[in-house]
């Protein structure tokens, strides 16, 4: 079984693309969707990280604006935020390895925000990189709710620019030309790694 992280910074069309893998049969790991199980009521992050971030503990479930507020800006409760919950994140991930391997998949894609800040690129066996512009990358992220440029530009400074990340990447998708673009790479990629698996 071949492993292929799926990463890009914020705005880049991350989740469009692993949605196409998903809609080809390749099971995706959410690293993003981890996080929020995890933060839901009586998930394994919500008794630590309610003992350390109280505040953001609300009706048993922990409460990702309140966190992101007291962390973003705070280098120090960043790192002790990700010191709970990198572990358990990587539980999960193992999990959902063993059982894609124990169902005989052939490929299976790790969608990391944070992958190569994490180190988690050297626990795949290639690197999808997805980009844009940074015009349409800073035009879509500040269509969304409740997002300022000061936001934008803080959750830019804690990840690798997107020019490193493209040139430490085994494959490099633009979502810039559309989704059929996008679609056809995609399907370009897991027709080489499913040949590659019968050889």
């Amino acid at each position: 079984m071949k492993v292929l992280g799926l990463t890009g910074s914020i705005g880049m069309g991350k989740s469009s693309t692993a949605a196409m893998f998903r809609q080809l049969d390749v099971p995706v790991y959410d690293a993003d969707a981890a996080v929020h199980a995890i933060y839901q009521k009586g998930g394994s992050a919500v008794v630590p990280l309610g003992q350390r971030f109280p505040d953001a503990l609300v009706d048993g479930a922990i409460d990702r604006s309140v966190l992101r507020a007291q962390v973003l800006n705070n280098p120090e409760a960043m790192a002790e935020l990700e010191a709970i919950v990198h572990p358990l994140v990587g539980q999960s991930q193992l999990e959902f390895r063993d059982t894609a391997l124990a169902e005989g998949r052939p490929l299976v894609v790790l969608d990391v925000p944070l992958l190569f800040e994490t180190s988690g690129d050297r626990r795949v066996d290639a690197i999808v990189v997805v980009s844009a512009p940074l015009a349409e990358q800073r035009a879509r992220v500040l269509a969304r709710p409740g997002m300022t440029e000061s936001d934008f530009e803080a959750i830019l400074a804690k990840q690798i620019p997107d020019a490193e990340k493209r040139a430490r990447a085994d494959f490099v998708i633009s979502t810039a030309w559309g989704f059929d673009f996008t679609r056809d790479h995609v399907r370009i990629i897991v027709k080489l790694f499913n040949e590659l698996e019968t050889r």
